[in-house]
């Protein structure tokens, strides 16, 4: 977050004037300000400024007794608490306008000083005092509790953003914390930690901040321990922190000091605080209060002189569309405002949870924002905001917002209403969002009975039709329909309306679960808005159901046009028909749908008076609906007039009694008197729950009338009666109910009553009724009657005359005859009794009953029980047909394995190994084949499942190798012809044949499969496969799949080449940096720069950050006037390294005066110089270095004397080395040439200081030399003397020695002597 100044509020004073309090109001309308001078300035949202002034406890202290140490506004912002140092609070109701009048409603006298003051809830406020305690003031009670005492005065206080728990801040440092309802947390009171100084505080979302003297911020956990330090204690630019405020999301703390603000933002990501640049302000001097508007956009800051910054506070702002301005004010919390009309909706996670994007939908009506784990949804009209968790969101969820009551979410197959709450109403999945194929209804019109109405109706698929109660979060009803469902629509009690698109119209009656077709060919349907009313059109008719509780009433008028819509308005309802091009209303009647909102509000006086001024056949089903209302809400006379109206004369008559009844008991009594116990039981009766009758009737003891009612046509109940309340009449009933039994001949009820006394005459009604069987039950149920011959006689042979044989076989076996038992359970088909008696009786029949029994269960169906009777009864074949045909594979199986194989395998298995076949199941299947000598079954199974595989393993164990290959080729061709390619490669893949795939593949330009199998099979042809397609990707311009070709064959640089062919330098320059190595991507920089050229190349090669690689690729590559260009452009520091590189390219060329030339330019004469000797050009050397290069005219003399000196020409050397001032290099070459008396006169006349050294090295050379060596001193005395150096000469007369020839040692040795005398 970040804080920008937007405008001083109160101009600062000279002195000091400070601003001891500040606070916003909760609706952000109105700002309180205080200061020393205890006025209070009230300042609305656009600086418009009121004031009043406070006043004493006591006015015979003075006005300026006191300070003000506290102020807040009340959470519906019409009063304001000001708390005083002389110790008193007060109440000020100031109103919801700007202009109403100002009074005290509250005032709170306490024992000391009040240091500090919050207002978190209704009628709650909570302070501080001097005295050390923490105490609330309740406005509506006008009482002050003590919270909580400390030793230590109270300086600060500040609450949590729900205004459910307040932390004080004590002078000894101590933090202590209080909740009114810590909301689940589970967080501690009491004294939270001790801070080092008086603590400044701040209640954020994630931790407690404080700071104080000791200019340290410290962060504390929710438990008291230490999660943050900033230290400032060294900065000598900071001052103490004086006061602290969190913003209204809890995301960011603002702490002031002198002359400056420190922000501390939480970061949800990092879990820590992190500090934004301070905002510094010169000569603010100390700040003394901070308010922060309760939408978190502004702060505001009062400082020691009396003034008042006003700061904007966000993290961004942005506008949305032109139309809304979006200000994050933290990371959970965005303000959106209508720049048009100027409301703003403040959207918060109350999670705490980061805001990620907003959106603004439904028409611009609706709000929706993301957070990491929760879901944001407004209404900018309404206010109103919902908060739901959402995990996962990826950005793809639908919204619908045309229901104004509930939000829909679409994502990923499920739908989500939200209804304004932090909670979702549940969930359901559906494919189907349009809006006419979901309807949502949300307490529109509350059911008698039901206290919250919520129901969803939608598509689980084309046809099928869900409706849910979100209330409870089940299903209350499923409609499958028979054709395409396109429309639906829930009204607001119980009733569906959907129409499939066969255009015919349903109704659904969700607590009937009945559906009835209201109307054909509908081309329009629509609930009237607030009733039950139904509105429909069919082709030119207009149908109007006034009450849908009788769909075969309906009320049609004649229409020239389409209906386009309803429309209700004073105090009538409209049909708007479109008729050409005009629009025509058709008025429906007002009173008909008025009936409706009278019953179902409970106005039964106006319902019965219209509905008797009807004479319509409709009003049949509405008196119906009426009496049934009416009767559950006990208005019996109402019930007894629409039971005339509808001709019931004997429920009329009955009401009418009951009605009697209960105005004589309300006469006598009082009260209601249908809370009497006659009237609730003819109530009961009235509904044939006789039940609930009796009991009412019981409960009095009215023993009486319980029977009385009973006996009409109820002997049993009337007789139980009797009989539980011991009544004196119970025999004679018994006797009148058996007479009456026997009158209307019910015989069969007769003999049940006799059946507990005379059990000879129940047999005998019993059988006057045709009832054997309960006769023989009757018998065989006591043993006295068995006795009885004649009459056992006559029950069998009735039960064998009615086919009752099980019953008949039981007494006979009872009788102990088994033979004619067996023969009766046999007739009667009772093999269960037949088996065991004849494993009792007759062993030998147990095997042919057993057949019998198998037989006559297949005859029934079930085969499966058949097969263990057959089995027992040996009867294998039958077991196993009773098997297949119960499709008890398994048990098939089985039995076949247990028979010889060669009279049945043959024959069963392969039926089993179908079934096996078609589950896919091939393993077992080919098992079975295999044993009823199969295989070419098993081979064509495999073949056609495409299980190529296995179809060749198991036919090399059945046929030749030779064999096996061509069947599989033929059927790859096969496929082949048919365009079966994939199918047609596992073939010849599988018969070890994969080039032929290969070459189907390439004949059908399948390169990919073709490059797989390659991959595969033949490896070491991959790169070379891969450049075939590539080649031809690339002719017919499918670049990219070229360049995957080319770079699986390596071959990164046809790619390039293939890219810039066709212009596209970015995709080459971006092949060649991935693949290319490390200056490959330079030089396809270089091409594409020097095809565009200019300014163009110059920016393309800064965006890419090779400017002096190109320039120095250019250079290279010899493109000199391109690297000229680059560097006017762009580095004119490179312009002389190119000039010498384009120099050397020309001395190369031999083109010696351009690169002289060049050599020049780029500042390296001397390399003109060095050049030009090279080429033994001296002139040009000469004439280069003299102009250019002074210091390098030696050098080139130097360089022609070497020349001259290599050519013997030793004059002209020692001429030019001479000119270079080198005269000891003259003197080497003559010594090299051995012209030694050359270089003594060198020496002598240059380097006269070398000239004995050189003399003795000359004397040690001749005398190496012998004769020829002495010949050479005499020649050099000769030269001396001639020069007159005559004592030179003397000493090298004498160094002459004996060499073989005496007389020239001779004349030399007298020679000396001559030249002394001379």
């Amino acid at each position: 977050m970040q804080l920008k100044h937007l405008r001083t509020l109160q101009s600062p004073q000279d002195g000091a004037a400070k601003v001891t309090c500040m606070a916003w109001s909760q609706n952000n309308a109105k700002f309180a300000v205080c200061t020393v001078d205890r006025v209070v300035l009230l300042y609305d949202e656009h600086g418009e400024r009121r004031r009043f002034s406070t006043k004493p406890a006591d006015v015979k202290y003075g006005r300026k007794s006191y300070m003000v140490k506290g102020v807040a506004f009340s959470p519906d912002s019409t009063k304001i608490a000001i708390g005083q140092t002389d110790n008193i609070i007060y109440v000020y109701k100031i109103g919801e306008d700007w202009g109403d009048k100002k009074v005290i409603c509250n005032k709170f006298i306490q024992t000391s000083a009040v240091t500090c003051l919050q207002w978190p809830a209704e009628h709650v406020i909570v302070f501080g005092l001097a005295e050390g305690k923490v105490r609330l003031a309740n406005t509506q009670t006008n009482k002050s509790p003590t919270i909580y005492g400390t030793d230590s005065s109270v300086v600060s206080l500040t609450t949590n953003s729900s205004g459910e728990g307040i932390l004080s801040g004590h002078a000894d440092g101590t933090i202590v914390r209080y909740f009114f309802d810590d909301e689940g947390s589970g967080e501690s009171q009491g004294k939270l930690v001790n801070h080092p100084c008086p603590p400044a505080l701040a209640w954020a979302t994630n931790s407690i901040v404080a700071a104080g003297c000791d200019r340290r911020i410290v962060a504390y956990g929710k438990e008291g321990h230490v999660l943050q330090t900033f230290d400032y204690s060294r900065d000598p630019q900071e001052q103490e922190f004086t006061t602290a405020a969190a913003s209204p999301g809890g995301q960011s703390v603002v702490l002031a000091s002198y002359d400056r603000l420190r922000v501390l933002n939480w970061s949800p990501r990092r879990s820590i605080w992190e500090e934004a640049k301070p905002k510094e302000i010169a000569n603010l001097y100390t700040v003394t209060a901070l308010a922060w508007r309760r939408d978190g956009s502004q702060l505001c800051a009062g400082t020691l002189c009396g003034g008042v910054e006003q700061f904007d506070c966000c993290l961004r702002r942005s506008i949305y569309k032109n139309k809304f301005e979006l200000t994050y004010v933290g990371p959970s919390q965005v303000i959106v405002k209508n720049l048009s009309s100027g409301t703003r909706v403040v959207l918060k996670s109350h999670c705490g949870s980061e805001v990620e994007e907003v959106k603004i939908l439904g028409k611009e009506r609706c709000v929706v924002a993301h957070t990491s784990d929760t879901l944001l949804l407004g209404d900018l009209n309404t206010n109103r905001l919902s908060e739901v968790a959402w995990q996962g969101s990826d950005g793809n969820e639908k919204y619908f917002f045309e229901n104004e009551n509930v939000y829909m979410i679409f994502n990923a197959g499920e739908l989500t209403p939200v209804e304004g709450s932090n909670d979702t109403l549940g969930s359901v999945r559906t494919e189907f969002m349009n809006p006419h194929l979901i309807s949502v209804r949300i307490n529109e019109r509350r059911q008698r009975g039901m206290e919250d109405s919520k129901k969803l109706a939608y598509l689980v698929d084309v046809k099928t039709i869900a409706i849910v109660d979100l209330t409870g979060g089940y299903n209350i009803g499923t409609i499958s329909h028979e054709s395409r469902v396109d429309w639906l629509e829930l009204n607001e009690t119980a009733k569906l309306l959907f129409r499939d698109r066969k255009l015919c119209l349903h109704l659904y009656d969700i607590e009937s679960r009945s559906k009835t077709t209201i109307l054909n060919f509908c081309s329009y349907v629509q609930w009237v808005p607030g009733s039950d009313v139904l509105v429909a059109q069919n082709r030119n008719s207009l149908c109007v159901w006034y009450n849908i509780e009788a769909p075969e009433r309906v009320t049609t008028s004649s229409l020239r046009g389409d209906v386009v819509g309803l429309e209700r308005g004073g105090g009538k309802t409209e049909v708007m028909v479109t008729e050409g091009v005009t629009t025509v209303a058709y008025t429906l009647d007002k009173g008909l749908i008025e009936f409706g909102m009278a019953i179902d509000d409970g106005i039964y006086t106006q319902a019965t008076a219209f509905l008797e001024t009807l004479e319509m056949i409709e009003t049949d089903a509405m008196w119906k609906t009426l009496s049934k209302l009416a009767l559950e809400a006990r208005q019996l006379h109402f019930a007894e007039r629409c039971f005339s109206a509808l001709g019931h004369v004997a429920k009329a008559r009955f009401l009418h009694e009951t009605n009697e009844i209960a105005d004589q008991v309300s006469r006598e009594y009082g009260g209601e008197g249908t809370d009497f116990y006659q009237v609730r039981a003819r109530l009961a009766m009235l509904e044939k729950n006789y039940k609930l009758a009796e009991m009412i009737f019981l409960e009095q003891n009215a023993v009486e009338e319980a029977m009385d009612m009973q006996e009409l046509h109820r002997w049993d109940e009337c007789i139980a009666v009797a009989q539980a309340k011991g009544h004196p009449a119970l025999e004679k009933l018994r006797r009148s109910y058996y007479q009456w039994l026997m009158d209307t001949q019910q015989e069969e009820r007769a003999g049940e009553l006799q059946e507990t006394g005379d059990g000879l005459a129940a047999i005998s009604l019993y059988l006057k009724a045709g009832l054997p069987a309960k006769a023989a039950r009757l018998v065989l149920a006591r043993e006295e009657l068995l006795a009885n011959t004649e009459l056992v006689e006559n029950i069998t042979a009735a039960l064998i005359k009615g086919e009752l044989y099980e019953r008949a076989g039981d007494l006979f076996e009872k009788i102990r005859n088994p033979e004619r038992a067996l023969e009766c359970y046999c007739k009667g088909s009772a093999f269960v009794k037949a088996v065991e008696l004849a494993r009792l009786a007759f062993l030998v029949e147990v095997v042919r009953l057993e057949e019998a029994w198998g037989d006559r269960l297949v005859q029934q169906k079930p085969l499966d029980a058949a097969i263990n009777h057959y089995i027992e009864a040996r009867r294998s074949i039958k077991a196993i047909e009773a098997a297949l045909g119960a499709r008890q594979w398994k048990k098939a199986i089985y039995v076949l394995d247990l028979q010889d194989r060669n009279t049945v395998n043959t024959k069963y298995y392969p039926r089993v190994a179908q079934h096996y076949a078609s589950l896919q199941e091939y393993e077992i299947a080919e098992e079975l084949y295999i044993k009823g000598d199969r295989t070419k079954d098993a081979l064509d199974m495999y073949t056609r499942a495409g299980r190529w595989e296995q179809a060749h393993k198991l036919a090399m164990k059945c046929m030749r190798p030779e064999d096996v290959s061509v069947p599989y080729i033929s059927q790859a061709q096969e496929m082949e012809k048919q365009g079966k390619y994939p199918e047609a490669e596992r073939p010849y893949v599988t018969v070890e044949e994969p080039d032929l795939a290969i070459t189907m593949f390439r004949k059908h330009k399948l390169d990919d499969d073709v490059i797989r199998l390659v991959g595969k099979h033949h490896p070491d042809l991959l790169s070379d496969t891969h450049l075939h397609p590539g080649k031809e990707l690339e002719a017919e311009g499918r670049l990219q799949e070229a360049e995957y070709h080319y770079l699986e064959a390596q071959e990164w640089k046809a790619t390039v080449d293939m890219y810039r062919s066709s212009g596209l330098w970015e995709e080459a320059y971006r092949v060649a940096k991935a693949h290319g190595g490390a200056n490959a991507h330079k030089h396809v920089a270089y091409l594409w720069a020097k095809s565009l050229g200019g300014e163009s190349a110059v920016r393309l090669l800064n965006k890419l950050g090779l400017p002096e690689a190109a320039v120095d690729h250019a250079a290279d590559n010899c493109s000199f006037e391109f690297a000229f260009e680059l560097s006017r452009l762009a580095l004119k520091h490179k312009t002389p390294e190119i000039h010498l590189g384009y120099a050397t390219y020309l001395e190369d060329e031999g083109k010696f005066e351009e690169a002289e030339a060049e050599f020049i330019r780029a500042g390296k004469p001397k390399e003109a110089v060095l050049m030009f000797v090279h080429n033994q050009d001296w002139e040009a050397a000469q004439r280069v270095s003299e102009a250019h290069d002074p210091d390098s005219v030696a050098e080139v003399l130097v360089g022609q004397a070497r020349g001259a000196s290599e050519e013997e020409d030793f004059q002209k050397a020692e001429g030019l080395l001479l000119r270079a001032q080198r005269p000891g290099l003259a003197l080497n070459y003559y010594k090299e040439a051995g012209l030694w008396s050359d270089a003594l006169w060198i020496c002598k006349d240059y380097v006269p200081g070398q000239l004995e050294a050189l003399q003795e090295e000359y004397e040690r050379e001749a005398t190496k030399r012998g004769a020829r060596g002495m010949e050479g001193l005499v020649d050099q005395a000769r030269q001396w003397e001639q020069a007159g150096e005559y004592s030179r000469a003397v000493d090298c007369y004498l160094k002459v020695r004996d060499s073989g020839g005496s007389s020239l040692v001779g004349k030399c040795w007298m020679k000396p002597e001559a030249l002394v005398h001379e």
